[in-house]
């Protein structure tokens, strides 16, 4: 048993301790966050078997942002395809035996890394020289396209330039499942690409990344456009009145308190 796979593996029972828990928490938080006003964007659904329909277009199609910018469309559509297929090839590290889809992907997965790097590379290069994005990028977006073509770079390097024994990484997270420890190759490409993809589970809680699950909880899409059919109430008006409101309630009483005296 070396150093590095005990490091790596309390890391990965931290990352994902982290990943689950935050994740958890934002989603909740969303949940509760009211909805005040009836918001949605219009032409909207009027019927929420249309509001499923709306959400399955934007969240598989990019349909508004098929609407906007096709160049954006293309390059996000890429971007998320790839990421699908390149985390559907990575299944094979944590099931045995293999399942016999996941066989069938394999080749499309590993040439989906191409796509993903291509993707990203493209959304960067949008964000740097795109001057109305550019001027409203932060920090924290380049840090995350940094980190993703980081990851992606490694990935490919470790397939096609300098390989290690994914044999042993296999048993390693399986491992890790059953909570064991199995020996970790030390290749530094190996390690480095392992790293940041710990970095990745661990921000992506606090990350606009968070936008996977967000997009559900958005009234501009989760509402059906019918305010004369339904009247709209958030929770908060069902809630005891304070602070502000319950002073301008007791004043309101006040006049007929005096006329009763």
């Amino acid at each position: 048993m070396t150093l590095a796979s005990i490091v790596f593996a309390v890391l990965f029972y931290a990352a994902t301790a982290i990943l689950l828990i935050g994740v958890g928490l934002r989603i909740a938080r969303y949940a509760r966050a009211p909805a005040p006003l009836k918001i949605p964007t219009t032409p909207a659904p009027t019927t929420r078997t249309g509001v499923v329909g709306r959400m399955l277009s934007e969240v598989v199609f990019f349909y508004s942002l098929f609407k906007s910018n096709k160049w954006i469309w293309i390059l996000a559509w890429v971007f998320h395809l790839a990421l699908l297929l390149v985390l559907l090839r990575h299944l094979r590290y944590f099931i045995e035996p293999v399942w016999g889809w996941v066989v069938l992907v394999q080749p499309f997965g590993v040439y989906a890394g191409f796509a993903l790097l291509a993707g990203l590379v493209g959304l960067w290069i949008r964000r740097l020289f795109v001057e109305r994005i550019r001027y409203i990028s932060a920090p924290s977006d380049h840090l995350m396209l940094g980190l993703l073509v980081a990851i992606t770079a490694s990935g490919l390097a470790m397939k096609f330039l300098w390989h290690t024994d994914v044999t042993a990484v296999k048993v390693f997270f399986l491992g890790l499942l059953r909570f064991e420890v199995h020996p970790l190759p030390t290749d530094p490409l190996l390690l480095l690409h392992l790293l940041l993809v710990v970095a990745l589970m661990v921000v992506f809680p606090f990350s606009k990344l968070l936008h996977a699950p967000g997009i559900f909880f958005s009234p501009t899409r989760n509402q059906a456009d019918n305010p004369r059919e339904r009247r709209h109430t958030s929770w908060v008006a069902r809630v005891e009145p304070t602070g502000a409101a319950a002073s301008s309630e007791a004043a309101g009483a006040a006049p007929n308190a005096r006329s009763e005296d």
